[in-house]
C-alpha cells in the first residue's frame, strides 16, 4: 500500500486527454483512504523549476526516504485520482512538511478557506 508523501511513477494523462506520459507524482491522499480504496489522489511533479504560486519546490534535503536525481517542483494545480494498480515504481517519500505545503497550496487554489486547511 502506498502512503501519503510517497513519490511514485505513474502514467499520467495530458490535460487534453489525448496522450499520457510516465511521470513522478506525490501521493496526497491519506493512508486511511489509500488502504480502503483502489485509488490514490496525487499531484504531478516536474523538474521544471518555475516559481509559480501554486508550486512547491523540494530537494533531497526534503526527502524522508530515497533520493532525487534533481531538485523538483510539486504542482498543486495538477491533481489526479489514479488507480493504485498503475503505479510503476516507488522512489521514496518526502517529509511531512512538504505534503503540508502542497495541501495548503491546493486550498489556496480551490477556495478562500485556505486558512482553514487541515494540517496533515
Amino acid at each position: 500500500m502506498h502512503k501519503q508523501g510517497d513519490i511514485v511513477l505513474m502514467p499520467l494523462p495530458f490535460t487534453n486527454l489525448m496522450a499520457q506520459k510516465r511521470r513522478p507524482v506525490l501521493v496526497l491522499s491519506n493512508n486511511k483512504y489509500n488502504e480502503t480504496t483502489d485509488d490514490l489522489i496525487v499531484a504531478a511533479i516536474t523538474s521544471v523549476l518555475d516559481a509559480k504560486p501554486y508550486s512547491v519546490l523540494f530537494s533531497n534535503r526534503d526527502m524522508a526516504e530515497g533520493m532525487l536525481k534533481t531538485d523538483s517542483c510539486i504542482r498543486a494545480d495538477k491533481i489526479y485520482t489514479m488507480s493504485q494498480d498503475i503505479v510503476l515504481k516507488r522512489f521514496g517519500r518526502v517529509k511531512s512538511e512538504i505534503v503540508d505545503d502542497v495541501i495548503r497550496k491546493l486550498f489556496e487554489i480551490i477556495g478562500t478557506r485556505a486558512k482553514e486547511a487541515p494540517h496533515a
